[in-house]
């Protein structure tokens, strides 16, 4: 017998945001391609086509009460660039209509705002919705005590606006108050508190009570998902691949080894650093070179080896911010004798890293990217911190994120290469348009605001 549920709407919320989405599409295209001689009978239908079309290879409605928001707004832009160039093919087949730029400019800017702000108070009220009025949640248990499956408790209890439920753990190998009763008692359990997800440790069952497991949740309508144990290798991007009928589980590498994602984020660099040349560099390197050779003697700029891509050497550019010495190996403390003080108010400002929109230009770093080390850095973290030679999969940045949360400058303990590691694995394993941009805004932010460890 399948269990019912009353005052659960989820199942509405994607045929409602389409509806209200295609209604968006539809009456900005009316209003501003009224003057273009269209036959709306037939761009109506093409426009719906293509909007279904872009948001199925976007996964536009792939929104869960688990995605983040940096992920949303990642699907409006794919969504809104994929529909513009589908909408931008209707024009030059369609017999005496008029092509205008302007009016598509305006139609995709009015509906893309309509359809951000219908996501964002959809998305928002749901998640305030479960908090104040303790409805629409999942009824969830755990199999198994491991301490994966103890950090998934923790954030059923403090992520209310998730929407969960925890209900309690099942386990064979375990007896606490938290642990509801063996796996033999939980069918009756989740029939009677009608569970919804049954989250599943696969280091605490066998094939055989997997197979029961599995075929009680087909036929009860359940949700059964799994927790990896082995959270190192789980925790990147897995692919299913089928030799004949038979599946094989691989890694996926990330986004950034994509050639595509590729090609995006070094058009990005092109545009970004031709900008910065030719609008800042151009003017500003000939005052700060002069105010350089002022204060000391020695060249206006300083370039040194850095491991780059796949650790290959390429020179880092910069103005130079310190007195001229043979001890460049090693980093910038608090209080430097070697750094001048045009060299302080340099750094303080990162105005010391503009001309390595240099090595942007010629390919050797990108904008965005984990943050290039000294070669002695590299070798004593190397085998020392876990996950380091990762860093060295993708391009240095100019900027990163291990940079925007504060850790730069200085390393006093290994925490501070620690804390940079795993905010530079962070961005290269889960990688966005929006993460970069969001990423060079707070870059300027920290600019005009000031860091402690900007020295």
């Amino acid at each position: 017998m399948v269990a019912h549920h009353t005052g659960r709407y989820s199942k509405y919320i994607r045929p409602i945001s389409f509806v209200l989405d295609w209604l968006a599409v539809t009456a900005f295209s009316i209003y501003f391609y009224r003057d273009l001689r269209i036959e709306y009978t037939e761009f109506l239908i093409y426009q719906t086509a293509v909007w279904c079309l872009s948001a199925y290879l976007a996964n536009f409605y792939g929104i869960f009460r688990f995605t983040l928001p940096v992920e949303i707004i990642s699907k409006i832009i794919k969504q809104g660039f994929l529909f513009l160039l589908l909408t931008i093919a209707y024009f030059p087949f369609a017999k005496q209509t008029i092509f205008s730029g302007n009016a598509i400019a305006w139609c995709m800017l009015c509906t893309f705002s309509v359809i951000t702000l219908f996501k964002y108070l959809l998305f928002y009220y749901l998640k305030k919705y479960r908090i104040m009025t303790g409805s629409n949640f999942r009824n969830a248990v755990i199999i198994g005590y491991s301490a994966e499956s103890k950090n998934l408790r923790d954030i059923f209890y403090a992520r209310n606006d998730y929407g969960y439920r925890f209900l309690g753990f099942f386990s064979d190998k375990f007896k606490n108050e938290e642990i509801k009763g063996t796996l033999k008692d939980l069918p009756q359990f989740v029939l009677d508190k009608k569970v919804d997800d049954i989250y599943c440790s696969l280091n605490e069952i066998n094939n055989d009570q997997l197979k029961e497991l599995v075929e009680f949740a087909d036929e009860h309508r359940k949700t059964i998902k799994f927790i990896p144990d082995a959270k190192e290798i789980f925790s990147k991007n897995l692919k299913i691949d089928y030799y004949e009928l038979f599946p094989v589980l691989s890694l996926q590498k990330t986004q950034l080894h994509d050639p595509f994602i590729i090609a995006i984020k070094r058009s990005f660099d092109l545009f970004f650093s031709l900008f910065v040349i030719i609008f800042i560099l151009s003017w500003l390197a000939p005052i700060l070179a002069l105010l350089i050779k002022l204060e000391s003697r020695g060249p206006a700029f300083f370039k040194q080896g850095r491991p780059g891509l796949d650790e290959k050497e390429f020179f880092c550019y910069k103005f130079r911010s310190m007195h001229l010495n043979h001890t460049t190996e090693q980093e910038a403390s608090k209080n430097d004798p070697r750094v001048t003080r045009m060299g302080r108010f340099m750094r303080k400002t990162s105005l010391d890293e503009l001309p390595q929109f240099i090595n942007v230009l010629k390919g050797e770093m990108s904008v965005v990217g984990p943050r290039p080390h000294l070669w002695s850095q590299n070798k004593l973290y190397a085998n020392r911190i876990k996950k380091y030679m990762i860093r060295l999969y993708v391009k240095p940045g100019i900027t990163g994120l291990a940079q925007v949360k504060g850790f730069r400058g200085e390393i006093e303990t290994d925490e501070d290469m620690v804390n940079r590691i795993k905010f530079d694995v962070f961005y290269i394993e889960n990688w966005s348009v929006v993460l970069d941009i969001k990423i060079i805004l707070q870059t300027v932010i920290n600019i005009f605001k000031g860091e402690d460890k900007a020295y």
